[in-house]
């Protein structure tokens, strides 16, 4: 099995769009500072809604440069 298709079979359990601390758990379990940075330096794409941090699961592969590669 490709790298890719084991990220997309570990990433299943998680919704299309994820909250900020389902965004760590994807991440390894990244600290709070890392998880903001991420986001504000625009390493990962995201959108708020409220006060809520929203990020699209497709945002996170991208940053795993995953997707980019299994469509090769």
């Amino acid at each position: 099995m490709q790298p890719q298709q084991t990220y997309k079979l570990l990433f299943s359990d998680f919704p299309d769009v994820v909250n900020i601390a389902e965004m760590c758990q994807m991440l390894g379990g990244i600290s709070k500072k890392t998880r903001y940075r991420l986001l504000k330096q625009g390493n990962i794409k995201y959108f708020r809604i409220d006060q809520s941090y929203r990020i699209p699961k497709v945002n996170i592969l991208k940053y795993l440069d995953l997707i980019e590669k299994s469509l090769s």
